[in-house]
């Protein structure tokens, strides 16, 4: 008797552009950009995509108008159970750019701007919520130490999820 594996893959790759100013960012001309795979899946996460597959409930999407990429200056591990940024203060959630997220084949990409007066702190944790608080749906979450953003500079945030 043949066996049939089920399988899928969920791949994704974060990028953090840094803009010295405003001026940068209008010539798309960062001064780093810093890429760095992977992320842990958060339970709440999972069952709200479920959710909105099975069109269950009233789960809220992580659309343009509702998705959001957080960052925080904790360095806490990540853990399925958690449920959004662990950060206590330094913390920040920030809506989508215009036409974002936004799908090619099958690939999500999502995208945020931290402004000059934005989420000046060590950046050391991610997340794709959808919405604009620790109270929403955490997608995923990632830990990774980006270095510290300050006043004048402007950073995005890509995450590219892919399935297969």
């Amino acid at each position: 008797m043949d066996k049939v594996k089920d399988q899928m893959s969920y791949r994704t790759k974060w990028t953090v552009k840094k803009y010295a100013d405003e001026q940068a960012v209008l010539e798309d001309s960062p001064y780093y950009v810093s890429s760095f795979d992977g992320n842990l899946l958060l339970n709440e996460g999972i069952a709200e995509a479920l959710d909105i597959v099975a069109g269950l409930g009233a789960p809220t999407t992580f659309n343009n108008t509702n998705a959001n990429i957080g960052v925080g200056d904790s360095a806490t591990a990540e853990a399925a159970t958690q449920t959004g940024l662990q950060a206590a203060t330094n913390k920040l959630y920030k809506a989508m750019q215009a036409t974002y997220p936004s799908r090619s084949a099958q690939t999500l990409t999502f995208r945020s701007q931290f402004g000059s007066s934005e989420a000046n702190f060590a950046w050391n944790e991610f997340t794709i919520a959808n919405g604009t608080s620790d109270s929403a749906k955490n997608l995923n979450r990632k830990v990774s130490a980006q270095g510290t953003k300050t006043s004048g500079q402007t950073w995005t945030v890509d995450c590219t999820v892919t399935l297969s």
